[in-house]
């Protein structure tokens, strides 16, 4: 059997990215909603359940005074002059000294554009691994009407313009952190005779999503899941 290069390529590549999202996002319980969906409109969840997650490179090991002073400087550099802001990802850091609020928040860009798009194109498989239960349960209702009401959506990721650390506490054994996103997609809502019924598909819409991440800092899996979402 030939093997094309420009077919393995793109494979070789979709695999990369699918092992390094393998391990960033953990729980929580709550009203959380689906992500903002600009098709149809909005809705507002604990444990895994998957095989889908973000992880932070070398999230499993510890790290030496050097590298803990790193992460340290980053916050205050994340954080700026927000107290708050600086005093819970500093918690999280004391709790969990592997954590790196720089690569968490590269493996939470990574995630955001799955889950939208996961979203999106009602794949339940690929949501699952990233959304905490009661979230994922509030996501497949929702994908479950679209489909009941025959839509269909079409979408596609422009890209991410920003995405910012708002808040982030320590809460019992729980460490979440909020990011606010800011991202340009092209998406339209279609009824069962392909007609347009909400959005464009030939705007490109500004979508702004503020979104909680968390996981319990006392479990040995070092993975982050998505808890709660806001636009």
């Amino acid at each position: 059997m030939e093997f094309d290069l420009f077919t393995l390529l793109p494979l070789a590549a979709a695999l990369f990215v699918f092992w390094k999202l393998r391990s960033v996002l953990g729980t929580r319980n709550g009203n959380e909603r689906p992500p903002y969906d600009p098709y149809v409109g909005d809705e507002r969840s604990d444990q895994d359940d998957s095989d889908n997650v973000v992880t932070l490179p070398g999230a499993k090991r510890r790290r030496d005074d050097e590298e803990v002073n790193a992460a340290e400087a980053a916050i205050s550099k994340i954080a700026g002059k927000n107290k708050d802001l600086k005093q819970g990802l500093t918690a999280i850091l004391s709790r969990d000294p592997a954590f790196e609020p720089d690569q968490f928040l590269g493996g939470a860009k990574m995630a955001y554009e799955m889950i939208v798009m996961g979203f999106a194109d009602g794949d339940k498989r690929a949501l699952k691994g990233l959304l905490s239960r009661e979230v994922y349960e509030n996501f497949v209702s929702a994908i479950d009407d679209r489909a009941d009401r025959g839509e269909k959506v079409q979408a596609s990721f422009v890209g991410l313009e920003k995405a910012d650390i708002k808040a982030a506490e320590l809460s019992k054994d729980e460490a979440q952190i909020t990011v606010k996103f800011v991202s340009q997609m092209i998406s339209a809502t279609l009824d069962q005779n392909d007609e347009v019924v909400d959005g464009d598909l030939q705007e490109v819409a500004e979508v702004i999503d503020v979104w909680t991440f968390a996981r319990p800092v006392k479990s040995r899996d070092p993975n982050w899941k998505l808890v709660a979402t806001d636009d």
